[in-house]
């Protein structure tokens, strides 16, 4: 039997996930990422790697006992403020072990340093894809090279190059946008933003703004003000002056206390500014012979599900386990893997645009308090 050529394009969590998936049952793949070296940008803050998914995906990869080495202990920890700087909830880390924090860059290598050398190909930017028939694809890339893949798999994020081959949908603005700051070595130079945020994550919301932060392993805080805004108004700011943004950002708060402020107007080095933007909530498409999508390229949602890098390594991990049940019939695979992956991402994506709209609506944070203690009914 043939091994199919298999080319993964993005080295994202759920590209790495499928990658080493596979390695564990032995098929090989490609995986083509445009950055130039795994050091070429930040990889962002913390995330929830939750029971029901993320962790599921690690498993199947064979590296749940490397992950838990690298758990930050305590950061499930959650408090909730209003805009004066007042307690509304706080939750200490009980340690289940349910959604354990976990810095995305160290998680990220932990899966480059599972997978064989040579399986990344880096600087490779994708800029076109030819199909040629009978389930293959051509990837042109911006050098002019060329590859000819069997199984074709994007999982090259919010504006993927492989989606079009299968649907039109393109991500829309959610209203809401993020600047993101880092606060370094919080509890020795920035102790009072270091009291506000706590051992995990802060929600400090209102209507149409709030601060979302979390403290990192390394000590720092990394902080997102949150704005309810038209989806040019980033255009209008200029984001290479901090001083002159910081104004404009404080301006945007009036009225908030001074201990919120203090987020912003101690922010060490670059403000990060970007748009939220998600795919429609029942994305999906009809099957294309040879291609499908993972993570933010299939089911791009906003993070208030905390759901997009588990979906992603969830994704990649039952793509590769799916091929690997398949020998010899990749069509199988691809139908047997999205079959499930339609309903489940639909789910997570409704809850998403849910929680945003909450979030930051005319009561917050009264509604994500009700939500928090539905949670807790439930559970």
């Amino acid at each position: 039997m043939t091994t199919p050529v298999i080319t993964i394009v993005g080295a994202g969590l759920g590209g790495l996930a499928l990658a080493r998936v596979l390695h564990v049952h032995g098929i090989p793949a490609a995986v083509y990422e445009l950055d130039e070296s795994p050091a070429a940008r930040t990889q962002g803050g913390m995330l929830d790697i939750h029971r029901t998914n993320g962790q599921v995906a690690l498993r199947a990869a064979g590296l749940i006992e490397e992950f838990r080495r690298i758990v930050h202990p305590g950061g499930e920890a959650t408090r909730i403020l209003d805009r004066h700087n007042t307690l509304r909830w706080e939750e200490a880390d009980d340690g289940d072990g349910d959604r354990p924090e976990v810095d995305r860059g160290q998680l990220r290598q932990l899966l480059l340093d599972s997978l064989p050398a040579g399986t990344i190909h880096w600087g490779r930017k994708v800029t076109g894809v030819r199909p040629l028939g009978a389930g293959r694809h051509e990837l042109r890339f911006a050098d002019g090279a060329t590859v000819v893949s069997d199984v074709l798999v994007g999982a090259d994020g919010a504006w993927s190059r492989i989606r079009p081959l299968l649907s039109d949908a393109r991500p829309d603005y959610s209203g809401i946008s993020f600047v993101e700051v880092d606060l370094l070595d919080a509890d020795a130079r920035h102790p009072g933003p270091a009291a506000v945020v706590g051992a995990g994550m802060l929600f400090a919301l209102g209507p149409g703004r709030g601060f979302l932060a979390h403290r990192e392993t390394d000590g720092s805080l990394h902080v997102y003000a949150a704005l309810r805004t038209p989806e040019e108004w980033i255009s209008t700011v200029d984001f290479t002056d901090p001083a002159r943004a910081k104004a404009v950002l404080v301006d945007q708060f009036a009225g908030w206390a001074p201990e919120l402020l203090a987020l912003l107007t101690e922010a060490d080095g670059a403000l990060l500014p970007r748009t939220i933007n998600a795919l429609p909530v029942e994305h999906r498409w009809a099957r294309v012979p040879g291609v499908t999508l993972l993570g933010d390229a299939a089911h791009l949602m906003s993070p208030f599900a905390g759901e997009g890098a588990n979906l992603a390594m969830l994704d990649g991990a039952e793509l590769g386990q799916a091929l690997a049940a398949h020998p010899g019939d990749v069509e199988g695979a691809l139908a047997a893997y999205e079959q499930a992956l339609f309903p489940r991402s639909a789910e997570a994506a409704s809850e998403a645009a849910r929680n945003l709209a909450l979030c930051f609506d005319d009561t917050a944070p009264q509604s994500l308090l009700d939500q928090f203690a539905a949670y807790a009914q439930a559970g």
